[in-house]
């Protein structure tokens, strides 16, 4: 029998760089510990629905789930169905965009302290 999940409830999220260097060497291993880790927080006899884009990471035959994750994912370039494309577009519309880093050190907390603002 399925069961309601409440949708006011903590939810986990993992936003990974997409870069040449990123692609599917660096970024499975991430997604796999992050896969594991909702596995781990999903209730006994429950699943877990991920809803995704369908980057290359994502759908990868090399990537493994967990018994009780089912990967949802929506169709192909369509960002507006993707509620998270809506965040990122507020955060470059309001304090992202037309900036110049000078490390990409400096870009990876500016975007932290902009993601931190939502909350």
């Amino acid at each position: 029998m399925a069961k309601a999940v409440d949708l006011r409830a903590d939810f986990t999220g993992l936003a990974l760089p997409h870069s040449a260097s990123s692609y599917l060497g660096a970024t499975q291993p991430r997604l796999k510990a992050h896969l594991a880790e909702i596995s781990a927080a999903v209730e006994p006899g429950a699943d877990a629905v991920l809803l995704l884009d369908q980057a290359g990471w994502h759908t990868t035959a090399k990537l493994t789930l967990p018994d009780n994750i089912t990967m949802l994912p929506l169709p192909a370039k369509a960002p507006e169905l993707n509620p998270v494309e809506n965040i990122w577009q507020f955060m470059r519309d309001n304090w992202v965009s037309n900036r110049i880093f000078g490390a990409y050190d400096q870009s990876v907390v500016f975007c932290s302290e902009a993601w931190n603002r939502l909350g």
